[in-house]
C-alpha cells in the first residue's frame, strides 16, 4: 500500500497544474458547446425577425411590424422586476436593444471573436430573462402555478455559464476565428476585446 502511495503521489507531481493544459478533445468540446450556445442566439434573432413559424408566426415577425419584445414581456406574471418587464414590452429601444444582442452574441459566439463582451452581454441578457421568468415563484401575482421545476436552476443559467465558460477557455481558437481576432492590432491594444 505504501508503493501505491508513492507512485499517486509521484503521479500527481508530474502531471501539469489545473488550467495549465487542455486537451484536444475538450478544446473541440469547448467549441461544440460555444457554436451551439451562438445557433440559440443567432436562431432566436432570425425566428423572431423573419417569423419562420417556430417560436414566431410570420405575421408577429419582426420585418411585419412585430414585437420581438412585446409577448414576452407583457406576459411577466413573476417576479420582482414584473412591473419594469411590462411597462417595456413592445418600446421600439427595448426591441432594438434585444434583437442587436441576440444577433451580437450569436454571431460573436459562433465565429469565435469577441468572446468577453459576448460572455458578458449573454450573462446580463440570460440573467434578466431568469428575473423574467423567475423560477423561485411556485405561483404568478394572480395565484396561478408557474410550473417552474427548479427554485433557482434553469436553462438561462446555464447558457450564461456556459457562454462565460467557453470565454475563459478560449474556445474561439478551435474551429473559429478567435486566434486571428487575437493577433488584429486593436484587439491587441484593448485585451478586453479578447
Amino acid at each position: 500500500m505504501t508503493t501505491i502511495g508513492r507512485g499517486a503521489a509521484t503521479n500527481l507531481e508530474q502531471a501539469p497544474a489545473p488550467g495549465s493544459m487542455l486537451t484536444t478533445t475538450a478544446a473541440r468540446s469547448l467549441a461544440v458547446l460555444r457554436i451551439s450556445i451562438g445557433f440559440v442566439f443567432l436562431w432566436a434573432f432570425l425566428d423572431k425577425t423573419f417569423g419562420w413559424g417556430y417560436a414566431t408566426p410570420s405575421e408577429r415577425a419582426w420585418t411585419n411590424g412585430g414585437s420581438p419584445t412585446k409577448g414576452f414581456l407583457s406576459g411577466v406574471e413573476v417576479g420582482p422586476f414584473q412591473g419594469f418587464f411590462n411597462d417595456i414590452a413592445g418600446q421600439a429601444w427595448a426591441d432594438w436593444l434585444f434583437m442587436l444582442g441576440l444577433l451580437g452574441i450569436g454571431v460573436a459566439l459562433i465565429l469565435g471573436i469577441g468572446m468577453r463582451i459576448a460572455a458578458a452581454a449573454a450573462t446580463v441578457m440570460l440573467v434578466l430573462m431568469w428575473f423574467a421568468e423567475f423560477p423561485p415563484a411556485k405561483t404568478t401575482g394572480a395565484g396561478e402555478a408557474t410550473h417552474s421545476t427548479n427554485p433557482f436552476m434553469d436553462y438561462h443559467l446555464i447558457y450564461a455559464l456556459g457562454a462565460i465558460v467557453t470565454a475563459l477557455t478560449y474556445a474561439g481558437h478551435t474551429w473559429g476565428l478567435g486566434r486571428q481576432w487575437a493577433k488584429l492590432p486593436f484587439v491587441q491594444r484593448n485585451r478586453w476585446l479578447i
